[in-house]
């Protein structure tokens, strides 16, 4: 019997709509902090990683792209990918990675550098994406955290549906960063409320 869909089997909507909002308008970037809060919110509340199961917008279009549309070898992913060394080292890479954008934002906001209207994909390839913006009514650094989020945004699902191509559709889910954290804190607040239970 087919399992009737529920209103979070659509959420993949949401994630390709704020991709394609982001190309037209990069302030719509700021969105997309929704998807950084949002697990880390749910992970320390409930204790669970519901929003990686249930609600993750990425996750469910790697699903339909790689399964439904079949662009997926569906092979297993590596052993080494699934490790902890690999996860806790690309987790620590990618917020090396956030810190220095709101480095960089911050240097706009103060003034001591010029906004930069390029979206960097893979933190290598600076992408011109000027036409996205349509200037703001705040400071310039609104602008520079959007171009930079959106990067971060853009890079992690170029890398989605790399591994989707390669590997199982949700092969990105096993390394994902804010997968990583939220597990992190799952099991600090578990361990948490065992400490205060035998206490």
């Amino acid at each position: 019997m087919k399992q009737k869909k529920r209103w979070y089997d659509y959420l993949w909507i949401v994630s390709l709509t704020y991709l394609i909002l982001g190309f037209f308008n990069i302030l719509f970037a700021w969105l997309g902090l929704l998807c950084f809060f949002i697990p880390l919110i749910i992970s320390l509340v409930q204790g669970n990683k519901a929003y990686c199961n249930k609600y993750c917008g990425r996750g469910q279009l790697l699903s339909l792209v790689g399964g439904k549309f079949g662009l997926s070898q569906k092979k297993d992913i590596p052993k080494w990918m699934k490790s902890k060394y690999f996860r806790y080292g690309f987790l620590t890479f990618f917020l090396t990675m956030f810190l220095l954008m709101l480095w960089n934002t911050y240097l706009v906001f103060a003034g001591t550098k010029n906004l930069s209207t390029a979206v960097t994909l893979l933190w290598t390839f600076k992408l011109p994406w000027h036409w996205a913006y349509h200037g703001t009514l705040f400071s310039g650094g609104v602008a520079q955290f959007a171009f930079g989020f959106y990067s971060v945004m853009l890079t992690s699902s170029v890398l989605g549906l790399i591994t989707m191509v390669f590997f199982k559709p949700r092969s990105w889910c096993v390394y994902c960063p804010m997968g990583t954290m939220t597990q992190l804190i799952c099991k600090g607040r578990d361990a948490a409320i065992t400490k205060n239970d035998t206490k």
